[in-house]
């Protein structure tokens, strides 16, 4: 199924996109500092969510027309 977007709409989800790649990047960045285990695992979850989500705006632009 093909869905038409609004280009305003594209670099939304363009943006959102990139924002996730940093939240990534920075919580993976932070593991290497932490030593609190509660925190460590929050920091992993918020990877793994981040990396689901981060998919999730992939399927959405490789579906979507302009």
């Amino acid at each position: 199924m093909n869905s038409t977007y609004a280009l305003h709409e594209m670099l939304e989800v363009h943006e959102i996109a990139a924002f996730k790649t940093v939240c990534i990047t920075k919580s993976k960045t932070m593991q290497a500092m932490v030593t609190d285990p509660e925190l460590m695992l929050i920091l992993q979850q918020d990877v793994t969510l981040s990396q689901q989500q981060l998919q999730e705006l992939g399927g959405v632009l490789s579906k979507a027309t302009v």
